[in-house]
């Protein structure tokens, strides 16, 4: 029988954080910083709950997660066009900030090696955090959105190399012996390559054709997916290099697959209990009392990554031949320290390099320059116009004519979900009277041969329909025998303003459609495919 004390604890945390989450939407900040907060609430405040084993291990799990979800975030083709400022600016800030943040924790009074892993934590930004908060506003696919996704790509690559040499320093024996040390770090970095060079080559040449037919099963891909990171996973224990490194290139291997995008909705609400628990735990850690009396020094270190940070950025993406206001707004999403930070802070924790009062101290910063920074991406067209129109930047000299921006994607389309005999030969039609179509469907093999642009997905996810374009859409057809996901879908489109015409399959449900607002109910077996569009053309819903 299972422990009660096991579900007291895990149903505490879940009933903390859907509070916090709660009060934190409302203020626009991110749900990490929220867990946080739920665990010094249930921790060191009110002493309601502790760390036991089953929450770490349901941590590490979420951590695995975690990082199999950042590592589906980076995708080659997305910053192929911009690696060279990518590369330029995540080496560059990565150096400067590291050498910053030593010798800042160094003058704060730390030693060495504790100044060497707050170095470390200061110089990663949130992934995570901040393609959420640009997937947020629209502008993940802009050009400064392209630029900070390559330099996530980058610093993770880069913190990866950290986590191998910090695993190759926990397989050592207590005493220090270089000759072991060496060997170690050499079986470490030969692994981490191993397994790079795996993801890489199975993404191109191993996964495409069995990922291929298990995408026509919405759960056979989930699950596959998961058992390609857990294989990663247990790969890493293996070669004794840390889950995160095998979690994390699981993802970037995942990422160059044309399903990416639907693995990622798929594996995030499984991800987001996993995280819950793991940032919960993390606050559950930390020794309040320790954070309290180095609150100045977090204070420094928090002012040195919301500041400095975007000021190292702002100066190398200037040099490279980007505008004023690219620049800026690049340089904005990374004043925050990454979940890479906290999870390199607890393993220098667990091989004792460290003490639990520098995890502390890099929660305490986690919580300012994650909150802080929301507000700066969120808001970050007007600080710029207040900054420009003050010449702040002008010591920059970046150029302040902005780059031309790319089209917003599909504008003034049909977006067709469901590509069932109806669904394919809508399609099919439409496209013939020159209208320009997107095909939606959950099974990859239903949209091969079609004359139009497609999309992978399930239109039960709000995601799918905005990148779908939904709200510049002329025309919203669904060709589904899903009563749910039909209303569903007429209730998302009427509330766009977006024409929409639903498959009437069963008379049963043509008052309900009516009443929410669908402009016309299909009926094919009645009349004919060619006979719906003509009564759509008729009636204005497209146009003659």
């Amino acid at each position: 029988m299972i422990d009660e004390s096991i579900l007291r604890g895990i149903g505490l945390i879940i009933v903390a954080a859907a509070i916090f989450t709660i009060l934190a939407s409302r203020l626009n900040v991110p749900s990490i910083v929220s867990y946080l907060v739920a665990g010094l609430v249930l921790g060191p405040i009110t002493g309601l709950l502790a760390v036991s084993d089953v929450i770490n291990l349901i941590s590490h799990v979420g951590i695995a997660l975690l990082l199999f979800i950042v590592g589906l975030e980076l995708s080659l083709d997305k910053v192929r066009d911009v690696g060279r400022v990518a590369i330029v600016a995540g080496l560059g800030q990565v150096v400067f900030t590291a050498a910053g943040g030593f010798v800042l924790a160094m003058l704060l009074g730390f030693g060495a090696v504790e100044a060497i892993f707050l170095a470390v934590a200061l110089t990663f930004s949130s992934t995570v955090v901040v393609v959420k908060l640009l997937d947020q506003k629209g502008e993940l696919d802009s050009l400064y959105g392209r630029i900070a996704v390559g330099i996530f790509l980058v610093q993770d690559l880069v913190v990866i190399f950290a986590l191998t040499f910090l695993a190759a320093l926990g397989a050592g024996s207590e005493e220090f012996d270089l000759a072991e040390l060496a060997v170690n770090l050499g079986l470490a970095f030969g692994g981490t390559a191993l397994l790079l060079a795996v993801a890489l080559l199975a993404s191109r040449y191993l996964l495409p054709r069995p990922f291929a037919w298990s995408a026509r099963s919405p759960e056979t891909l989930f699950i596959w997916s998961l058992c390609w990171c857990f294989l990663f996973v247990l790969a890493s224990e293996a070669m004794n290099l840390s889950l995160e490194i095998g979690s994390f290139l699981a993802g970037i291997s995942l990422a160059q697959l044309p399903y990416n995008e639907d693995l990622r909705r798929r594996v995030h609400p499984l991800m987001n209990f996993f995280i819950a628990i793991f940032f919960v735990s993390l606050g559950l850690q930390m020794e309040l009392g320790a954070a309290l009396d180095h609150i100045g020094s977090a204070a420094a270190l928090s002012l040195f990554v919301l500041i400095g940070n975007p000021l190292i950025f702002m100066f190398i993406i200037a040099r490279q031949g980007y505008s004023e206001k690219t620049s800026f707004f690049t340089s904005v999403t990374v004043a925050q320290i990454s979940e890479f930070s906290f999870i390199f802070a607890t393993m220098g924790i667990t091989t004792g390099l460290i003490g639990e009062h520098i995890l502390s101290i890099v929660a305490v910063v986690g919580l300012v320059t994650i909150a802080i920074s929301s507000y700066m991406i969120l808001y970050s067209e007007a600080i710029y116009r207040f900054m420009h129109r003050a010449g702040l930047l002008r010591i920059f000299g970046a150029s302040t004519q902005p780059e031309p921006e790319l089209e917003e994607g599909l504008s003034d389309h049909v977006i067709v979900v469901g590509m069932n005999s109806l669904g394919r030969e809508l399609v099919k039609k439409l496209s013939g009277r020159g209208e320009l179509v997107l095909a939606i469907d959950t099974d990859v093999s239903k949209l091969e041969g079609l004359p139009c642009q497609t999309m992978l997905g399930s239109v039960d996810y709000l995601s799918v329909l905005d990148d779908a374009g939904l709200v510049r859409a002329k025309l919203v057809i669904s060709a589904l025998q899903i009563e749910d996901t039909n209303k569903m879908l007429a209730y998302r489109s009427r509330a766009h303003g977006v024409p929409v015409s639903i498959h009437a399959f069963d008379r049963s449900v043509h008052a309900e459609l009516h009443e929410i607002g669908v402009d016309y109910l299909i009926t094919p077996k009645e009349t004919g495919v060619s006979v719906q569009i003509d009564e759509l053309r008729r009636l204005g819903v497209i146009e003659p």
